[in-house]
């Protein structure tokens, strides 16, 4: 059995319909997703569609998620912190014991919005907890900055250090990919290095990035020129074979699931040539298909 598996992420609202269309490529776990709330879905119903598509097949639910900002509730996000707490409710249905999502954002700094972190996901965490759940945050940046922003504040490691010691929970920690790192020019490699020895990396996203450091050197970040892309693993600047050593030396042996349709190149007709380009990518990187060792 491989101790790290490699699958893709997936629309939560319709996971039951494309999950079976997925599986002969050989993706080997999925995480559902939805968009700022569960809404309308029956999230008991679907995770029995769900599971029976898998069943019988060595394929786990990595995780399910919902990306929007539970700490304002403003707006399309009313409904996202209810949404975490359906997650938590029905995580064991899906056979997963992962939610994941952005922490959300006050407005003002990142130091402005802790005491708000503080108090949801200190709660979200006990409920988590009592159910046998671990909680995620991904770490993107959605456009913010350490003074200013409207989605998460968890993509800086400073700021990770702040929300772990805001809430001292041992069942929360990041839902972390290296191309949003490479975005803020920092390098994922000793980050990593350091960060899976906390054992706070719960999960990874499948998503590289391409940095254009040409165009860094003559118009800077803020010119008229784009300076990086996010990639789908293969297609970018990362070497997954370090990361995956580094996860695997740190004890990691949990998925990393590919984040697509970001793809500059590998995108609308191309979306699934490229992941499954980047699936078998990520298994070579892995080391290939397991091979029992001979028994003495």
């Amino acid at each position: 059995m491989n101790s790290i598996r490699i699958g893709t992420l997936v629309g939560g609202g319709n996971a039951d319909k494309i999950i079976p269309q997925l599986i002969p490529h050989g993706f080997e776990s999925f995480a559902l997703t939805f968009w700022q709330s569960t809404r309308s879905a029956d999230l008991y119903e679907l995770a029995k569609r769900v599971r029976e598509a898998v069943e019988g097949r060595d394929i786990v639910i990595s995780a399910i998620g919902v990306f929007g900002n539970p700490l304002t509730g403003a707006g399309d996000n009313a409904d996202t912190l209810a949404s975490w707490e359906r997650l938590i409710d029905a995580a064991e249905a899906f056979g997963t014991n992962l939610v994941n999502g952005f922490t959300g954002r006050m407005p003002g700094s990142i130091d402005q919005s802790l005491p708000r972190f503080a108090e949801v996901f200190g709660e979200l965490a006990k409920r988590a907890e009592a159910r046998g759940v671990r909680l995620a945050f991904e770490n993107c940046d959605m456009g913010g900055t350490w003074g200013s922003g409207e989605w998460n504040i968890a993509h800086n490691p400073t700021a990770w250090e702040m929300m772990f010691n805001a809430v001292p929970s041992d069942n929360i920690g990041l839902q972390w990919e290296p191309c949003h790192q490479m975005v803020s020019l920092i390098d994922p490699i000793p980050q990593l290095r350091k960060w899976v020895g906390t054992g706070k990396i719960f999960n990874v996203h499948g998503k590289d990035a391409t940095i254009a450091w040409d165009v860094i050197r003559e118009y800077g970040i803020h010119g008229p020129r784009e300076f990086v892309w996010h990639r789908t693993p293969g297609f970018g600047d990362s070497n997954w074979t370090d990361i995956i050593s580094i996860l695997r030396q740190g004890g990691y042996a949990g998925s990393i699931d590919i984040e697509g349709w970001h793809d500059p190149v590998y995108k609308g007709e191309l979306e699934m040539t490229g992941q499954v380009h980047a699936l078998n990518y990520l298994k070579r990187c892995r080391g290939g298909d397991f091979v029992p060792n001979p028994a003495e």
